[in-house]
Parts: structure tokens; sequence; C-alpha cells
């Protein structure tokens, strides 16, 4: 194996996905929407990181924070078995 084919190779870069939340005709981030929000949940309840979900961090305070308002409103579960 040559050196020049083996170097030769572009390591793969991921391209950054744009926010779901920013931009026109986005969705808007409500406590009620549970919907929207349990896209946002993993399958134990838990909120998904932003880097899984390429929310901007501005956005992804504003979803947990409703995420943590539904379920304090009983809207969504805190654990789910």
């Amino acid at each position: 194996m040559s050196t020049a084919s083996a170097g030769a190779r572009r390591p793969f870069f991921r391209r950054r996905k744009s926010c779901p939340f920013s931009g026109e005709g986005a969705p808007k981030i409500d406590y009620k929407d549970v919907r929207l929000l349990s896209r946002y949940i993993s399958e134990r309840g838990k909120i998904v990181p932003s880097r899984i979900t390429a929310v901007s961090a501005k956005k992804q305070r504003e979803l947990a924070q409703a995420i943590k308002r539904a379920r304090f409103l009983g809207l969504l579960p805190y654990v789910i078995r």
C-alpha cells in the first residue's frame, strides 16, 4: 500500500444542521404543544441534548423550560417506564 493513496483520503465532516426553531415558518416553542415537545424527549423521558437535535443554545434553553413547565402541569411525564 503506497503512502499517497492512504494519505489522499479526506476526513469525513458531518454538515451542521440548522436549528428547527429558527427561520421563517418555524414552530413556536409552547409548553401546551405536547406533540412538539415529545419529539425532544427520549424514550426514557429525558430531554435530548442539542448536539443530537441540532437546536440552537437559546432555543434549547426555551425548549427545556417548556418541557419542565409541561411536566409540572402534568402534560408530560417525568419518567417513562
